[in-house]
């Protein structure tokens, strides 16, 4: 079950990341001025095109599975770059100035947390071989519990 797990998890956020990279690029997400908004300094076609493709890349690199631990850990940076939104436009990220009331902008963010959690769980699931397939160990290798044993004296 933990295999296909892994697989399911690396697709859905794959689907996610292209999916969303895809509505950037051709400058129909709803969330372009949002985005805009909190990085003014950088054109926001440039910005919405470079982001984009961004995601895009790192959905097709999720779907493929390869360096799987690499490319888990930049989505997840990619995802740590969007609470600046909080920072940046806490008007638009929370009502009324109360952290605990978000907006639909700040629940947009705020839910990134979820999918920085898959992409650790993937950074995880992509143990090195070695570390995979350790052999079992026989009775002759396990430790003697009366060697290690303290004896307690008065």
């Amino acid at each position: 079950m933990t295999g296909r797990a892994v697989t399911l998890l690396r697709g859905a956020l794959g689907l996610v990341f292209v999916w969303f990279g895809a509505l950037k690029v051709a400058d129909v997400t709803p969330v372009a001025d949002l985005v805009a908004r909190t990085v003014p300094w950088l054109d926001r076609g440039l910005l919405l095109v470079s982001l984009g493709s961004a995601e895009v890349v790192l959905g097709a690199a999720l779907w493929l599975g390869r360096r799987l631990r690499w490319v888990a850990a930049c989505a997840a940076a990619h995802l740590l770059g969007t609470f600046l939104v909080l920072v940046v436009q806490p008007r638009a990220a929370f009502q009324a100035g109360n952290p605990l009331l978000l907006t639909t902008e700040g629940e947009f963010v705020v839910k990134n947390l979820v999918l920085i959690t898959a992409c650790l769980v993937l950074m995880s699931a992509d143990q090195p071989r070695r570390a995979r397939h350790r052999p079992a160990q026989t009775p002759a290798t396990l430790p003697n519990p009366a060697a290690t044993a303290y004896r307690v004296t008065d």
